[in-house]
């Protein structure tokens, strides 16, 4: 489907929103809240038509709209998607609506400002997933840095300030990475083309034909840059400073869309770009994610903060998706991508709930509660839901996501060691100790603490309607994952068969 515009309405939606809420006056605060909810709606109702007007046996990118910018250099708006990228952009237009209505009662401050930088990151994460020109793709990896920040360092906790730069810095590091990596990347790749280009999908072609020695370099540039979002061992300090100290609706995002970011682009650019280096590296950035997830699981079962833990939990979850990816198996790479659709769902509904509770009490800490089963059942049996769905048990969506991970590395020509699967999947069986023994010492037991009886209440209306749709595709892609499968079952194959041709003496 080529010159479709959707894409771009898509794009615009959240921004055009985010500037009518400027013109609202501050004290219009119920309108700007409704109307916020209403353009995020709208954006995943526009998402929607490309999810059902894809064609699934097509690995090429579509609906794509093209717009020549700054002629001089062959820099174009440039946006396009193939089936991994309609499975991001879909989690993001879902996840949005859902952290704005959870944020209801808890963002009592700055809502104008709230809701305006809540579609700007919207619209900036959106911009990521279909970007196909690498400029461009760059001014949106900086442009969701900057709401980002201003959601942690302005309604976050008390270290919001020191949690929000650290994050900064982190990324920006990362970004000038990249930055120098684009630079490089398209004035090799033209030497061989004959003209300066930007375009992803010519890059795709001339890129590997790059020299080794420096395509190791570039490859290395993308690749740190994107490990810090994800983030990898040992590059993911940053993230539980910034999920604690963020609000409820800031760890959402950032657990739910924003860390994918970095597996996409592994996906998106180290893969295609430099599949020599790929294979080379693959061993060794294996290794990385396998300590990853044992680390984070085994730093999360100290915690004694709840939202702590779930924050390293999702260094150890990541752990799995970057395992997948570089074990360049269909299935591990297929278990890849569906399981960073899992984990933005069940680590997101874990976040809500810890954010539920939160809101009720002020207090994080493990210690603090007990028993709470009896006062709030409804709670005790969503927040069970949630973490049998991070464990990754069979019939929810982290089972699948995971077996096909630990399937395709166990079959892997690359890693060429079921040592690898040996390690990963304890991350599985750590999980089950965390994430169960910090159920345990919250829910079970007797209400040792007095003043629960009349702080915590059960879930309300609102909280029931947030929770409900990500438990319902909990449970979907858990029974049936073929719906979303499918999406990235042919790009997924083109990009291991374009890596395949350009190693095949190394790999077969």
């Amino acid at each position: 489907m080529e010159n479709s515009q959707i894409l771009t309405y898509l794009l615009f939606t959240p921004i055009i929103g985010a500037v009518i809420i400027l013109f609202m006056k501050e004290s219009q605060t119920v309108l700007i809240k409704i109307f916020g909810l209403l353009i995020s709606l709208f954006a995943f109702a526009v998402s929607l038509y490309p999810y059902f007007n894809f064609d699934y046996t097509n690995p090429d990118f579509q609906f794509i709209h093209k717009v020549l910018w700054i002629e001089s250099l062959d820099i174009s708006y440039h946006v396009g998607a193939d089936g991994i990228s309609v499975l991001l952009i879909l989690l993001t237009t879902f996840i949005t609506p859902i952290t704005l209505l959870s944020s209801w009662k808890a963002i009592d401050k700055k809502i104008k400002l709230f809701t305006m930088m809540m579609l700007l990151l919207e619209a900036g994460m959106i911009g990521v997933f279909m970007a196909l020109d690498v400029f461009l793709f760059y001014i949106f990896w900086e442009a969701m840095l900057i709401p980002m920040y201003f959601i942690i360092g302005i309604w976050g906790g008390e270290q919001r300030i020191y949690a929000s730069v650290k994050f900064f810095i982190y990324t920006m590091l990362g970004s000038l990475l990249m930055l120098v990596a684009i630079i490089w990347l398209t004035v090799a790749a033209s030497k061989n083309i004959g003209l300066y280009t930007t375009n992803l999908i010519l890059l795709y072609q001339q890129a590997p034909n790059i020299m080794l020695d420096i395509q190791k370099w570039l490859f290395l540039a993308f690749f740190f840059s994107f490990a810090i979002k994800v983030p990898l061992f040992p590059l993911h300090t940053w993230l539980p400073d910034a999920h604690v100290q963020a609000p409820t609706a800031g760890s959402v995002i950032l657990a739910g869309v924003l860390l994918k970011m970095g597996t996409y682009g592994l996906i998106r650019f180290n893969l295609p770009l430099f599949p020599q280096s790929t294979v080379e590296f693959a061993p060794f950035i294996s290794i990385l994610a396998i300590i990853g997830i044992i680390y984070g699981a085994l730093v999360a079962m100290v915690q004694t903060d709840m939202k702590k833990l779930v924050a390293y939990s999702s260094v150890s979850h990541l752990g799995f998706v970057v395992l997948g990816i570089f074990a360049l198996t269909f299935e591990s790479v297929q278990g890849a991508v569906i399981q960073m659709v899992n984990h933005g769902l069940s680590t997101g509904a874990l976040f809500l709930l810890v954010g539920i509770i939160y809101e009720r009490t002020h207090k994080r800490e493990i210690a603090y509660y007990g028993g709470i089963a009896k006062l709030v059942p409804l709670f005790a049996i969503a927040l069970m839901f949630a973490s049998l769905s991070s464990i990754g048990l069979p019939g929810l969506n982290g089972f699948i996501g995971e077996f096909l991970i630990l399937l395709g590395a166990f079959q892997s020509q690359v890693l060429d060691s079921w040592w690898y699967v040996v390690f990963a999947a304890t991350g599985v069986i750590f999980a089950a100790v965390y994430l169960l023994w910090m159920y345990q010492r919250v829910v079970f037991g007797t209400v040792t603490n007095e003043k629960l009886n009349t702080e915590l209440t059960d879930l309300n209306a609102r909280e029931i309607i947030v929770l409900v749709p990500i438990f319902i595709f909990i449970v979907w892609i858990g029974i049936y994952p073929t719906t979303f499968l499918d999406l990235s079952e042919a790009p997924v194959s083109a990009i291991l068969e374009h890596v395949k041709n350009y190693t095949f003496n190394f790999l077969y």
